[in-house]
């Protein structure tokens, strides 16, 4: 509960993240390479490049990796390199088809744990490794990982939120901290039918016109993700604190920074929701509405006793600098 919280010292804690401060740095890059001004049938700003493709949509994604993780755990360095970017591809409504990764190391036997971790992900999820860029006499150990995907004409995006929509959470609870970090681990161990499972409910979502806009919960945890939705999007909204669902001997505070292996925010219609919730609860997935959306562009948190703190006010300023200029998108 949130209870006996300072709720305007938390909602600063959330804003001034170390997570939420690395989102802040995408909007000088997206400025300097001119990304704001082109009119791309998906503006940038997605967890995925979404690229029209007949009758679908093919989806490109990559995450890098900071040195001194690679360095800490190269092993699990490896196995999120296919893990977080095949969240990112079923965050948008789509499935994977292959990846590709870019690594650096001293020698083999450094690069090793990490090609251990790449190789048991993608076994687990069912996703081929077919080429890459390996140089195992750097200096320093880099990695890098993409994955393409496909999607079909329908898309969950970040840009098709709307106010009255309901913000729905889906977070896999079945797992636990990866010491001393914040990421939440509910993949490794599990077996892999039910990982491809799992992944399998976004693109049904959007496939079955339950949803238009999602998003992954990334290192800028549940409510820093949620402000790059509404960012995107051009809305506002509240969400409560205690509908978040988290595990019961987890403190708020850490778990708003967490990075869970499965977690997903969703805007959906108040009249969809209970069919959307109904999905990810029949596979033992925690979901919940945690909020709802409304047109002020002012990202708040709420406690228990109702009090609310402002986190953003896109108006005053941008997070991550992207955002649709037209919001006549048919939902």
């Amino acid at each position: 509960m949130t209870a006996g919280f300072d709720l305007q010292a938390l909602a600063g804690q959330i804003r001034d993240a170390r997570g939420v401060a690395h989102k802040r740095d995408i909007d000088a890059v997206v400025a300097r390479l001119g990304l704001t001004s082109r009119r791309a049938a998906v503006p940038v700003g997605d967890d995925c490049a979404a690229l029209p493709d007949g009758d679908g949509h093919l989806l490109f994604a990559i995450e890098g990796f900071l040195d001194s993780f690679v360095a800490a755990d190269p092993y699990f360095a490896g196995y999120c390199g296919v893990m977080v970017n095949l969240s990112d591809i079923a965050a948008m409504g789509g499935r994977p088809l292959a990846v590709v990764d870019a690594l650096w190391s001293r020698d083999a036997a450094a690069a090793d744990p990490i090609l251990a971790g790449l190789s048991a992900a993608a076994t687990l999820y069912g996703v081929p490794i077919v080429g890459g860029h390996t140089n195992t006499r750097a200096q320093a150990g880099n990695l890098a990982v993409a994955v393409l995907g496909r999607a079909g004409p329908r898309l969950l995006t970040s840009f098709d939120a709307a106010p009255g929509d309901d913000l729905v959470a889906a977070i896999d609870l079945r797992g636990r901290f990866r010491e001393p970090y914040p990421f939440w681990d509910a993949s490794t161990g599990t077996a892999g039918e039910r990982l491809r499972g799992d992944l399998a409910l976004l693109p049904g979502l959007a496939e079955d016109g339950l949803c238009r806009a999602a998003k992954d919960i990334s290192m800028a945890g549940v409510v820093g993700t949620a402000l790059m939705l509404l960012e995107c999007s051009k809305v506002g909204g509240v969400i409560d604190l205690d509908a978040i669902p988290r595990p019961a001997d987890i403190p708020l505070a850490r778990w708003l920074n967490a990075f869970p292996s499965f977690g997903y925010l969703l805007s959906v219609r108040p009249e969809r929701t209970a069919a959307v919730c109904a999905r990810f609860a029949e596979r033992g997935i925690a979901v919940a509405t945690v909020g709802q959306l409304d047109a002020s562009r002012v990202a708040r948190v709420r406690d228990a006793s109702g009090e609310e703190a402002v986190v953003w006010d896109f108006a005053v300023g941008p997070l991550i600098g992207c955002g649709q200029d037209d919001k006549d998108a048919v939902r």
